[in-house]
């Protein structure tokens, strides 16, 4: 089995090429930072072409791809579903679609704490989940939600519990998860975006039990209408 991951659901850009023993390469292309522009649709495929170079790796060996289907950029979610839908149809091959906060709270499965995974949806907002340790992983308890920093903080407090908030939102809101009598710290750097690794472990385990689907069944996660799409309706209105 060989597996190719792609994730763009933020402002980074990512490959990965993994087997059943594990990662043969990725590329992580792309900064959080938010003065940083956004470039999915010029880096993806020279980072899928370059991965699959240096892995000695063709693309009509690939058994199966995943993808992060989000919530997250629009732009960015676009160019990498679509890549994987064109690229699967192609070599005739599945999809296995990974909800991208999945994807950032799986790496914090050892936490003892509820893990709230977040990315920054710009607009004063974030996408966010919840999520417990279980054996062998993590377990999403709550829906994947569209708020404000203010008011996810106010969701934290209000389980009365500590926390492990990780994903771009928490660096770029830092100060709104600092309540008062309640331990709820942000994970570090590392957990700042969604994790190819994680994306190939999970995706591997799902290949595995056959949980794929068609090519034109994978659809991305909008959890809110577009910029696009607004301004269209002002303009109707």
């Amino acid at each position: 089995m060989l597996l190719l991951g792609l994730d763009t659901a933020t402002r980074r850009v990512g490959v990965v090429l993994a087997d059943e023993n594990g990662l043969l390469g990725r590329v992580e292309l792309g900064s959080t930072a938010a003065a940083a522009p956004p470039r999915h649709a010029e880096t993806l495929a020279p980072a899928i072409a370059w991965c699959c170079e240096q892995c000695g790796v063709e693309l009509d060996q690939v058994s199966a791809i995943a993808v992060g289907i989000g919530p997250g950029m629009f732009t960015g979610l676009r160019v990498g579903v679509t890549t994987a839908k064109i690229l699967a149809q192609a070599q005739r091959v599945p999809v296995i679609p990974v909800p991208s906060l999945d994807l950032l709270a799986y790496p914090l499965r050892y936490a003892r704490r509820l893990v709230v995974a977040t990315i920054d949806a710009r607009r004063h907002e974030l996408y966010w989940a919840m999520y417990r340790q279980v054996p062998g992983g993590v377990q999403r308890v709550s829906d994947y939600e569209l708020s404000s920093p203010e008011d996810l903080a106010a969701e934290i407090e209000a389980r009365g519990e500590d926390a492990l908030v990780c994903g771009d939102g928490a660096f770029r809101f830092s100060e709104a998860f600092a309540l008062p009598g309640r331990r709820v710290e942000l994970a570090g750097p590392a957990h700042a975006s969604p994790s190819l690794t994680a994306l190939a472990e999970l995706a591997r385990a799902r290949y595995e039990r056959e949980d794929f689907c068609a090519p034109s069944e994978v659809l991305p996660m909008y959890l809110r209408r577009s910029d696009a799409e607004l301004a269209w309706d002002r303009k109707e209105g």
